[in-house]
């Protein structure tokens, strides 16, 4: 009775209404939903029978849940499971109802679980491989054999390939290749010996007769044998022999890379596999080649002899039959990239052909190539153009209109620009290649040049300044050694004139060592005579009072002058 109160008046109406129809009647709740009809039986709604009722129910009645499954053994996650705590194991967890409009899983019609995989077969022994093999038109096994270690103590794991062969009649595994490296490594091969044979002249004339083969059985290699000892390339000779087997030989060369081809083909030419050898040709010179391939293939053709039928087109590639004189193509490149108006352009082809004609290059393998004439040949080319630049400068008595002047696309300064780069750059190459003397001294006596440099623009004449710059560096660095009235002769032609411009230098730099200037180039007037040196440096000291840090800085060099000419005289006539 105090349970009853406690359930409240509705679970005591429920209860009133249930037992006045005897238990054979039961009042469902309304739906919550538009339709009329009763909500679904679920565990939620599972009628809580009294004892008496329960035992005077029908046998079918007495029908018992089936058990809680072990594999799940709780239901926390689900939204009732707080509701379905206290029914214990009578509820399947399966038929738990899910949040919304989803049907109850159905524990009868649950999928049954896949069966478990069956256990692999054990490996066959190598004797049965190889029956199994020489069964199914195998024609090539090859098995991997270990230095010291017998070949029937390989298992069947240690095949390495096995390729078919496409007669209808099947194959034969009549013989046993046995190929030894040089690092101690084996492989040993059962092979027909008609396809070995008739594929190569050098197993031909190795393979024992059929008279002389005593005992040989059907399989297993058979009672013939062919041993190789001393093998260089132990995977290229297996491939060489595969590749006899091979109804498509390109498409296997196709998967493998040149170089392996190429050592392939060396294995071929070595054993007289003919059909190989045109296969790894029309392959080779086919595909491109890296630097390596390339030297790799021209030490293969320097000690193998090919037929020119099939091999001529390689040779086209490694050598052509038409050269041109190197010292041609050398002023062909020089004269392109001096006569170039893309100064992006011009950079990029000035860096290549430094990197050709570099000491250190890879290219360069002789440096007789390089003709000497031909250069001086682009330097007064290029001083032309630049004196004809200059005049045309001087034209104009406005400096604003010389920036102005345009001639085609380009305007003056530029053009001015452009060639003063092209004689330092050529300079460059001298210098590398201890050719610039003639340099320093055609740049000495350049009289009209040095006499347009006061008439033209600051902003044009300080390219000349440019150029004496560089021939000053090569100068003091000791990279060019010329006579002394050469020397004595630049430095009066083109001091004075460094001394005007070092300011639009510092300027303007482009890409110059204003501190390397300095010091070369007081190196350099230091090997001048005493008393040229006294005429120069007075000089510089008058300028360098004027304009201070718009002048070079020889303060170094002055005091070298100085204590040679006073100090160390001094001493000598008192000694």
């Amino acid at each position: 009775m105090a349970a009853d109160a406690a359930r409240g008046p509705r679970s005591g109406h429920r209860r009133r209404a249930a037992g006045g129809g005897g238990g054979a009647a039961r009042v469902r709740p309304r739906a919550w939903c538009c339709s009329f009809a009763g909500a679904p039986d679920s565990p939620d709604l599972r009628p809580q029978l009294p004892p008496s009722a329960a035992a005077a129910a029908s046998p079918a009645a007495e029908r018992k849940l089936p058990p809680k499954s072990p594999s799940a053994p709780s239901f926390h996650g689900s939204p009732t499971s707080s509701r379905l705590a206290g029914l214990g194991g009578l509820i399947d967890p399966r038929r738990i109802l899910s949040p919304g409009r989803v049907s109850p899983i159905d524990p009868d019609g649950a999928v049954p679980p896949p069966p478990l995989p069956l256990p692999l077969p054990p490996l066959p022994s190598p004797a049965a491989a190889a029956a199994a093999c020489a069964a199914e038109n195998t024609a090539v096994a090859v098995v991997a054999v270990p230095a010291g270690r017998p070949a029937a103590a390989v298992s069947a794991s240690a095949v390495v390939a096995a390729r078919e062969e496409g007669e209808p009649g099947g194959a034969a595994l009549d013989l046993r290749l046995l190929l030894r490296g040089r690092d101690g490594r084996c492989v040993q091969m059962e092979l027909d010996s008609r396809v070995l044979c008739g594929c190569s002249a050098f197993f031909a004339a190795m393979a024992p007769a059929e008279d002389a083969v005593a005992g040989g059985g059907a399989g297993g290699g058979g009672g013939k044998r062919i041993e190789v000892d001393g093998v260089d390339n132990l995977d290229a000779f297996r491939a060489a022999v595969e590749l006899m087997y091979e109804a498509d030989p390109m498409r296997w060369l196709a998967a493998a890379s040149v170089s392996q081809a190429i050592d392939v083909l060396e294995v071929c030419s070595s054993i007289m596999f003919n059909r190989g050898i045109k296969s790894c040709l029309t392959y080779i010179e086919a595909v491109p080649w890296s630097e390596n391939e390339e030297e790799k293939l021209k030490s293969l053709f320097a000690r193998f002899t090919f037929d020119e039928a099939i091999s001529q087109d390689i040779l086209a590639r490694l050598r052509p039959h038409s050269w041109k004189s190197s010292d041609d193509l050398t002023v062909q490149l020089i004269q392109s990239v001096t006569s170039s108006t893309n100064s992006a352009a011009r950079k990029d082809m000035q860096s290549l052909v430094n990197g050709l004609l570099s000491k250190s290059s890879v290219y360069q393998k002789d440096s007789s190539g390089l003709s000497k004439e031909s250069l001086y040949q682009v330097c007064y080319s290029c001083l032309d153009s630049l004196v004809d630049l200059f005049e045309e400068a001087t034209e104009s008595k406005d400096y604003t209109s010389q920036t102005l002047v345009v001639r085609g696309s380009k305007p003056l300064i530029e053009r001015v620009s452009s060639q003063a780069e092209n004689l330092n750059w050529l300079l460059d190459i001298l210098v590398n290649n201890d050719m610039a003397e003639e340099f320093v001294e055609l740049w000495a006596k350049q009289d009209r040049l040095i006499s347009m440099h006061e008439q033209a623009s600051p902003m044009i004449r300080y390219e000349l300044s440019r150029i004496s710059a560089c021939v000053f560096i090569a100068l003091g660095r000791g990279k060019v050694q010329c006579r002394g009235e050469v020397r004595s002769l630049l430095f009066h032609g083109w001091f004075s004139t460094m001394l005007l411009d070092f300011g639009w230098l510092q300027r303007c730099s482009k890409g110059l060592d204003i501190r390397s200037l300095e010091d070369n180039l007081g190196r350099g007037l230091l090997t001048l005579p005493l008393r040229q040196q006294q005429s120069l440096l007075e000089e510089w000291f008058q300028f360098y009072a004027t304009k201070g840090a718009e002048c070079p800085n020889l303060i170094r060099s002055f005091q070298v002058w100085w204590r040679r000419s006073f100090i160390r005289s001094s001493v000598e006539h008192r000694s």
